[in-house]
């Protein structure tokens, strides 16, 4: 098992890539802490968990909110005594051409995926140095390479991509390292929402003709976090059928 006895939290690990990254580190052997704001979803991951066999902590935190996510940390040391790995996962997006987009789209947007990822990142850390060891596991998107009507979310993912870096400089000396996946169309939630028509005009700029499963976000979460990639710190992966070649 390439994560035995290690602890993982997922923020946004309720629903969609989330939830499978934690089904996938349970079968490999990690222990979980599932975080969201919305507890039904969360529940329901963890109910399959426990069905696998394996061992999650169910936690409501809004990563926007400091305290919250100093009680995230918190509450996964006092279940099971450690934090290994941290999967930056919980986004949101409101999209609208910038001539009508709102500031509190715009900084509601800025405030979950860029300033949220900050936050659980600075706690998680802390406890990471203590031990000498950690990955840090952050969410960008194809949309930071600039997608029309997504001015805010694009920022915001450019945002967790330069963040990432920076976080694997001054982690470094812990053994902490640092990387960041940027997924293409996946078929999440957030997917489920957009109208056929742009869907399938999107798919259609993808070189490899299709969305990405939740379970192949999975995978490459779940490589980051081994001891595989030990030597790989700072980067950004495009897992996204090879839209990104083309930018």
């Amino acid at each position: 098992m390439r994560l035995k006895d290690r602890v993982a939290i997922v923020t946004g690990g309720g629903s969609g890539i989330g939830e499978a990254t934690v089904l996938r580190f349970v079968e490999e052997g990690a222990k979980v802490a599932i975080v969201d704001v919305v507890m039904e979803g969360a529940n329901k991951v963890a109910e399959a968990v426990k069905e696998k066999g394996g061992e999650a902590l169910v936690h409501q935190a809004n990563i926007v909110k400091k305290d919250e996510v100093d009680g995230m940390v918190a509450a996964t040391l006092d279940q099971f005594g450690r934090v290994d790995i941290l999967i930056n996962n919980a986004g949101i997006n409101k999209d609208a051409m910038t001539k009508k987009m709102t500031e509190e789209q715009w900084d509601q947007v800025l405030e979950v995926n860029l300033k949220g990822t900050f936050l659980c990142s600075q706690s998680a850390a802390r406890p990471m140095m203590e031990q000498n060891y950690g990955r840090i596991i952050n969410t960008a998107s194809i949309g930071a390479l600039g997608n029309v009507g997504q001015a805010n979310y694009s920022a915001s993912k450019a945002g967790v991509m330069g963040l990432t870096k920076t976080l694997a400089l001054e982690f470094a000396r812990y053994g902490i390292t640092v990387n960041c996946i940027s997924p293409g169309a996946t078929k999440t939630p957030m997917l489920a929402k957009m109208p056929d028509e742009i869907a399938e005009m999107f798919m259609k700029k993808i070189p490899l003709r299709r969305f990405a499963e939740p379970e192949e976000l999975a995978n490459a979460h779940l490589f980051l976090a081994s001891e595989e990639a030990a030597y790989i710190t700072g980067q950004v992966i495009f897992v996204d059928g090879g839209i990104s070649v083309g930018f």
